[in-house]
């Protein structure tokens, strides 16, 4: 069963935290972290991506940034990426996630691309994206 799921973006203020929050509130019995290729340790969610959350009912303001590491990616039964070149990064930092690393889009074939110094509306397409990732993602854990 998977129980625990970590969503890998590259600074972990954009994407993972909009996802991880989504997620967190479509998957409620799972734990769920996020965690970033190259963090921004420490740092909150950027600016965009607390709007448009706060706009769908979430609240990332007190996220902090933090860096993928082996610990993690042990503890993790599920690790979703924002992209292919994520996923082989991932596997090449850590050989043993092998199996357990999938793209957010990778059911509906698409990468979630990074919106960071982008305008608003970049955050907005990126959050529709993992509205859809986390759909398709939350529906097939229900049967797992």
């Amino acid at each position: 069963m998977i129980e625990s799921i970590l969503i890998v973006c590259e600074g972990n203020i954009c994407r993972s935290p909009m996802a991880e929050a989504m997620l967190r509130h479509a998957m409620p019995g799972r734990r769920v972290a996020s965690a970033g290729l190259n963090a921004l340790v420490g740092m909150p969610a950027a600016p965009y991506a607390c709007e448009v959350m706060q706009m769908r009912g979430f609240d990332v303001s007190t996220h902090r940034a933090q860096q993928v590491d082996r610990s993690l990616c042990i503890d993790a039964d599920l690790i979703l990426v924002m992209d292919r070149r994520q996923r082989t990064s991932l596997e090449n930092q850590f050989p043993f996630v092998r199996g357990r690393v999938f793209r957010l889009g990778e059911y509906t074939d698409f990468d979630v691309h990074d919106p960071y110094r982008q305008p608003r509306f970049v955050f907005e397409r990126c959050a529709r994206l993992i509205e859809l990732g986390v759909s398709e993602w939350s529906k097939r854990l229900r049967i797992v």
